[in-house]
């Protein structure tokens, strides 16, 4: 069995997309790790679903329905959180979409839109809510998911790589803003991670699983829990001097 540190006792964090997959995975290290952490997501049940095993752990666990996208939702869920737990320390901005391989002419409005407005607004408006409780506390951590896709092109990715190159330029820039008040900003890129997400991207058969794991220098997926660990070092103060780093986590897949 694993065994974790203390490094989040006492801690407050914020985790989105954190239902499924990547968030709910590092939801979970935070409490392993003695967060107290307000879960939020689109679907209520997959937040309850969260919660409950952070309870298990014996930590505080608050859920909360929300699109990122909605900045007064937003807010609402911050004010929530600080409402229940005393303030916030840590936040891990997640919640995303993919997108189907589509090559460039062949992408709608619609589509680029919806791809920036999740992948990458959200996490602007995130953090522009985020920060200023952040500042009340004396400092903190923010961890914004990009992707391998925000760090190389993939062929009929061009929204989605898009938006996840705007996160690692929106998470450097914000990281300038905010060193000197003892808030560290970075990006974690994370490769082909074997998440419900990636069951839809490959349409969850074995031909779609094996195309994209042939990508992998590895030869597999990566888990989330990989993910988890990799965010919860750059949230700790073992991380103290990294400052709007883009860590990719990705078996080899963008050398």
């Amino acid at each position: 069995m694993d065994t974790f540190s203390n490094r989040f006792e006492g801690k407050v964090a914020f985790v989105t997309g954190a239902g499924s997959g990547i968030g709910r995975a590092t939801a979970l290290r935070f409490a392993q790790e003695g967060a107290d952490v307000a879960v939020v997501g689109l679907v209520d049940g997959d937040n309850a679903e969260t919660a409950r095993q952070i309870q298990a752990l014996g930590r505080r666990a608050l859920p909360i329905v929300c699109d990122v996208t909605d900045s007064d939702a937003v807010a609402a869920a911050l004010a929530a959180t600080v409402d229940a737990f005393g303030g916030l320390d840590i936040a891990f901005n997640n919640a995303g979409i993919e997108q189907r391989p589509t090559p460039l002419a062949e992408i709608s409005e619609d589509l680029w839109a919806k791809a920036i407005y999740v992948n990458l607004r959200g996490v602007f408006v995130c953090m522009r809510h985020q920060i200023p409780l952040l500042l009340q506390r004396g400092g903190g951590a923010i961890v914004n998911t990009a992707s391998g896709a925000g760090v190389k092109g993939f062929a009929g990715g061009g929204a989605y790589g898009a938006a996840k190159h705007g996160v690692i330029g929106l998470t450097r820039c914000a990281a300038l803003d905010y060193a000197a008040s003892n808030i560290r900003i970075n990006s974690i890129c994370p490769g082909i991670i074997d998440t419900e997400m990636m069951d839809r991207f490959t349409g969850d058969s074995e031909s779609g699983r094996a195309t994209v794991i042939a990508q992998e220098p590895v030869g597999r997926m990566g888990r989330p829990e990989e993910i988890a660990a990799a965010v919860a070092f750059l949230c700790s103060a073992d991380a103290a001097f990294a400052i709007g780093h883009a860590l990719v986590i990705d078996g080899g897949q963008t050398i």
